[in-house]
């Protein structure tokens, strides 16, 4: 699996509530609606960063910490980022992430800017810095994480197979 985007650079401990603030939790539930407000706590023209299909989130250690919420990655997902690349990741946030077919993936970010230019090869295990012509290497995905992303998550995967075939 190759994904590649263009960097949106952020810092260590974004939680989930500067993902998407607590106070649209029950007002905004259509999720189009919700992703108008994605990071709008730190960085209000994050969502004119945003490239449909070719943005991918870069950040620093503990990304998705706070509450259990599942709006935190699926708003990700819907406003088209395609990828996270983090030093490390919440548990909660990262299972809920890959549930819904999120693309999460921990490497050492701190050689990667804004804006540059980003190819995730999940088979060789390897993220490449395009801009700065550099190369990390990557915490390997089990092949059953990289089915289930390929089908869009979990319950894509279950709709489709009925049962874990991997």
């Amino acid at each position: 699996m190759i994904v590649e985007g263009k960097s949106i650079k952020l810092g260590d401990n974004i939680n989930t509530d500067f993902i998407i603030s607590g106070r649209y939790k029950f007002s905004i539930t259509d999720m189009k609606e919700l992703s108008k407000h994605i990071m709008e706590d730190i960085d209000p023209n994050f969502p004119a960063k945003v490239i449909p299909g070719k943005s991918i989130i870069v950040a620093g250690n503990n990304f998705g910490m706070g509450s259990s919420r599942e709006q935190a990655p699926r708003v990700i997902k819907e406003v088209g980022i395609v990828a996270v690349l983090a030093k490390s990741f919440a548990r909660i946030f990262y299972r809920n992430g890959f549930n819904i077919g999120l693309l999460l993936v921990e490497t050492d970010t701190d050689k990667i800017g804004e804006s540059d230019q980003i190819l995730i090869n999940l088979d060789e295990g390897k993220v490449k810095n395009i801009t700065q012509n550099i190369e990390l290497d990557i915490k390997p995905l089990p092949v059953f994480m990289q089915v289930l992303l390929n089908e869009g998550g979990i319950i894509n995967y279950y709709k489709k197979f009925g049962e874990l075939k991997v």
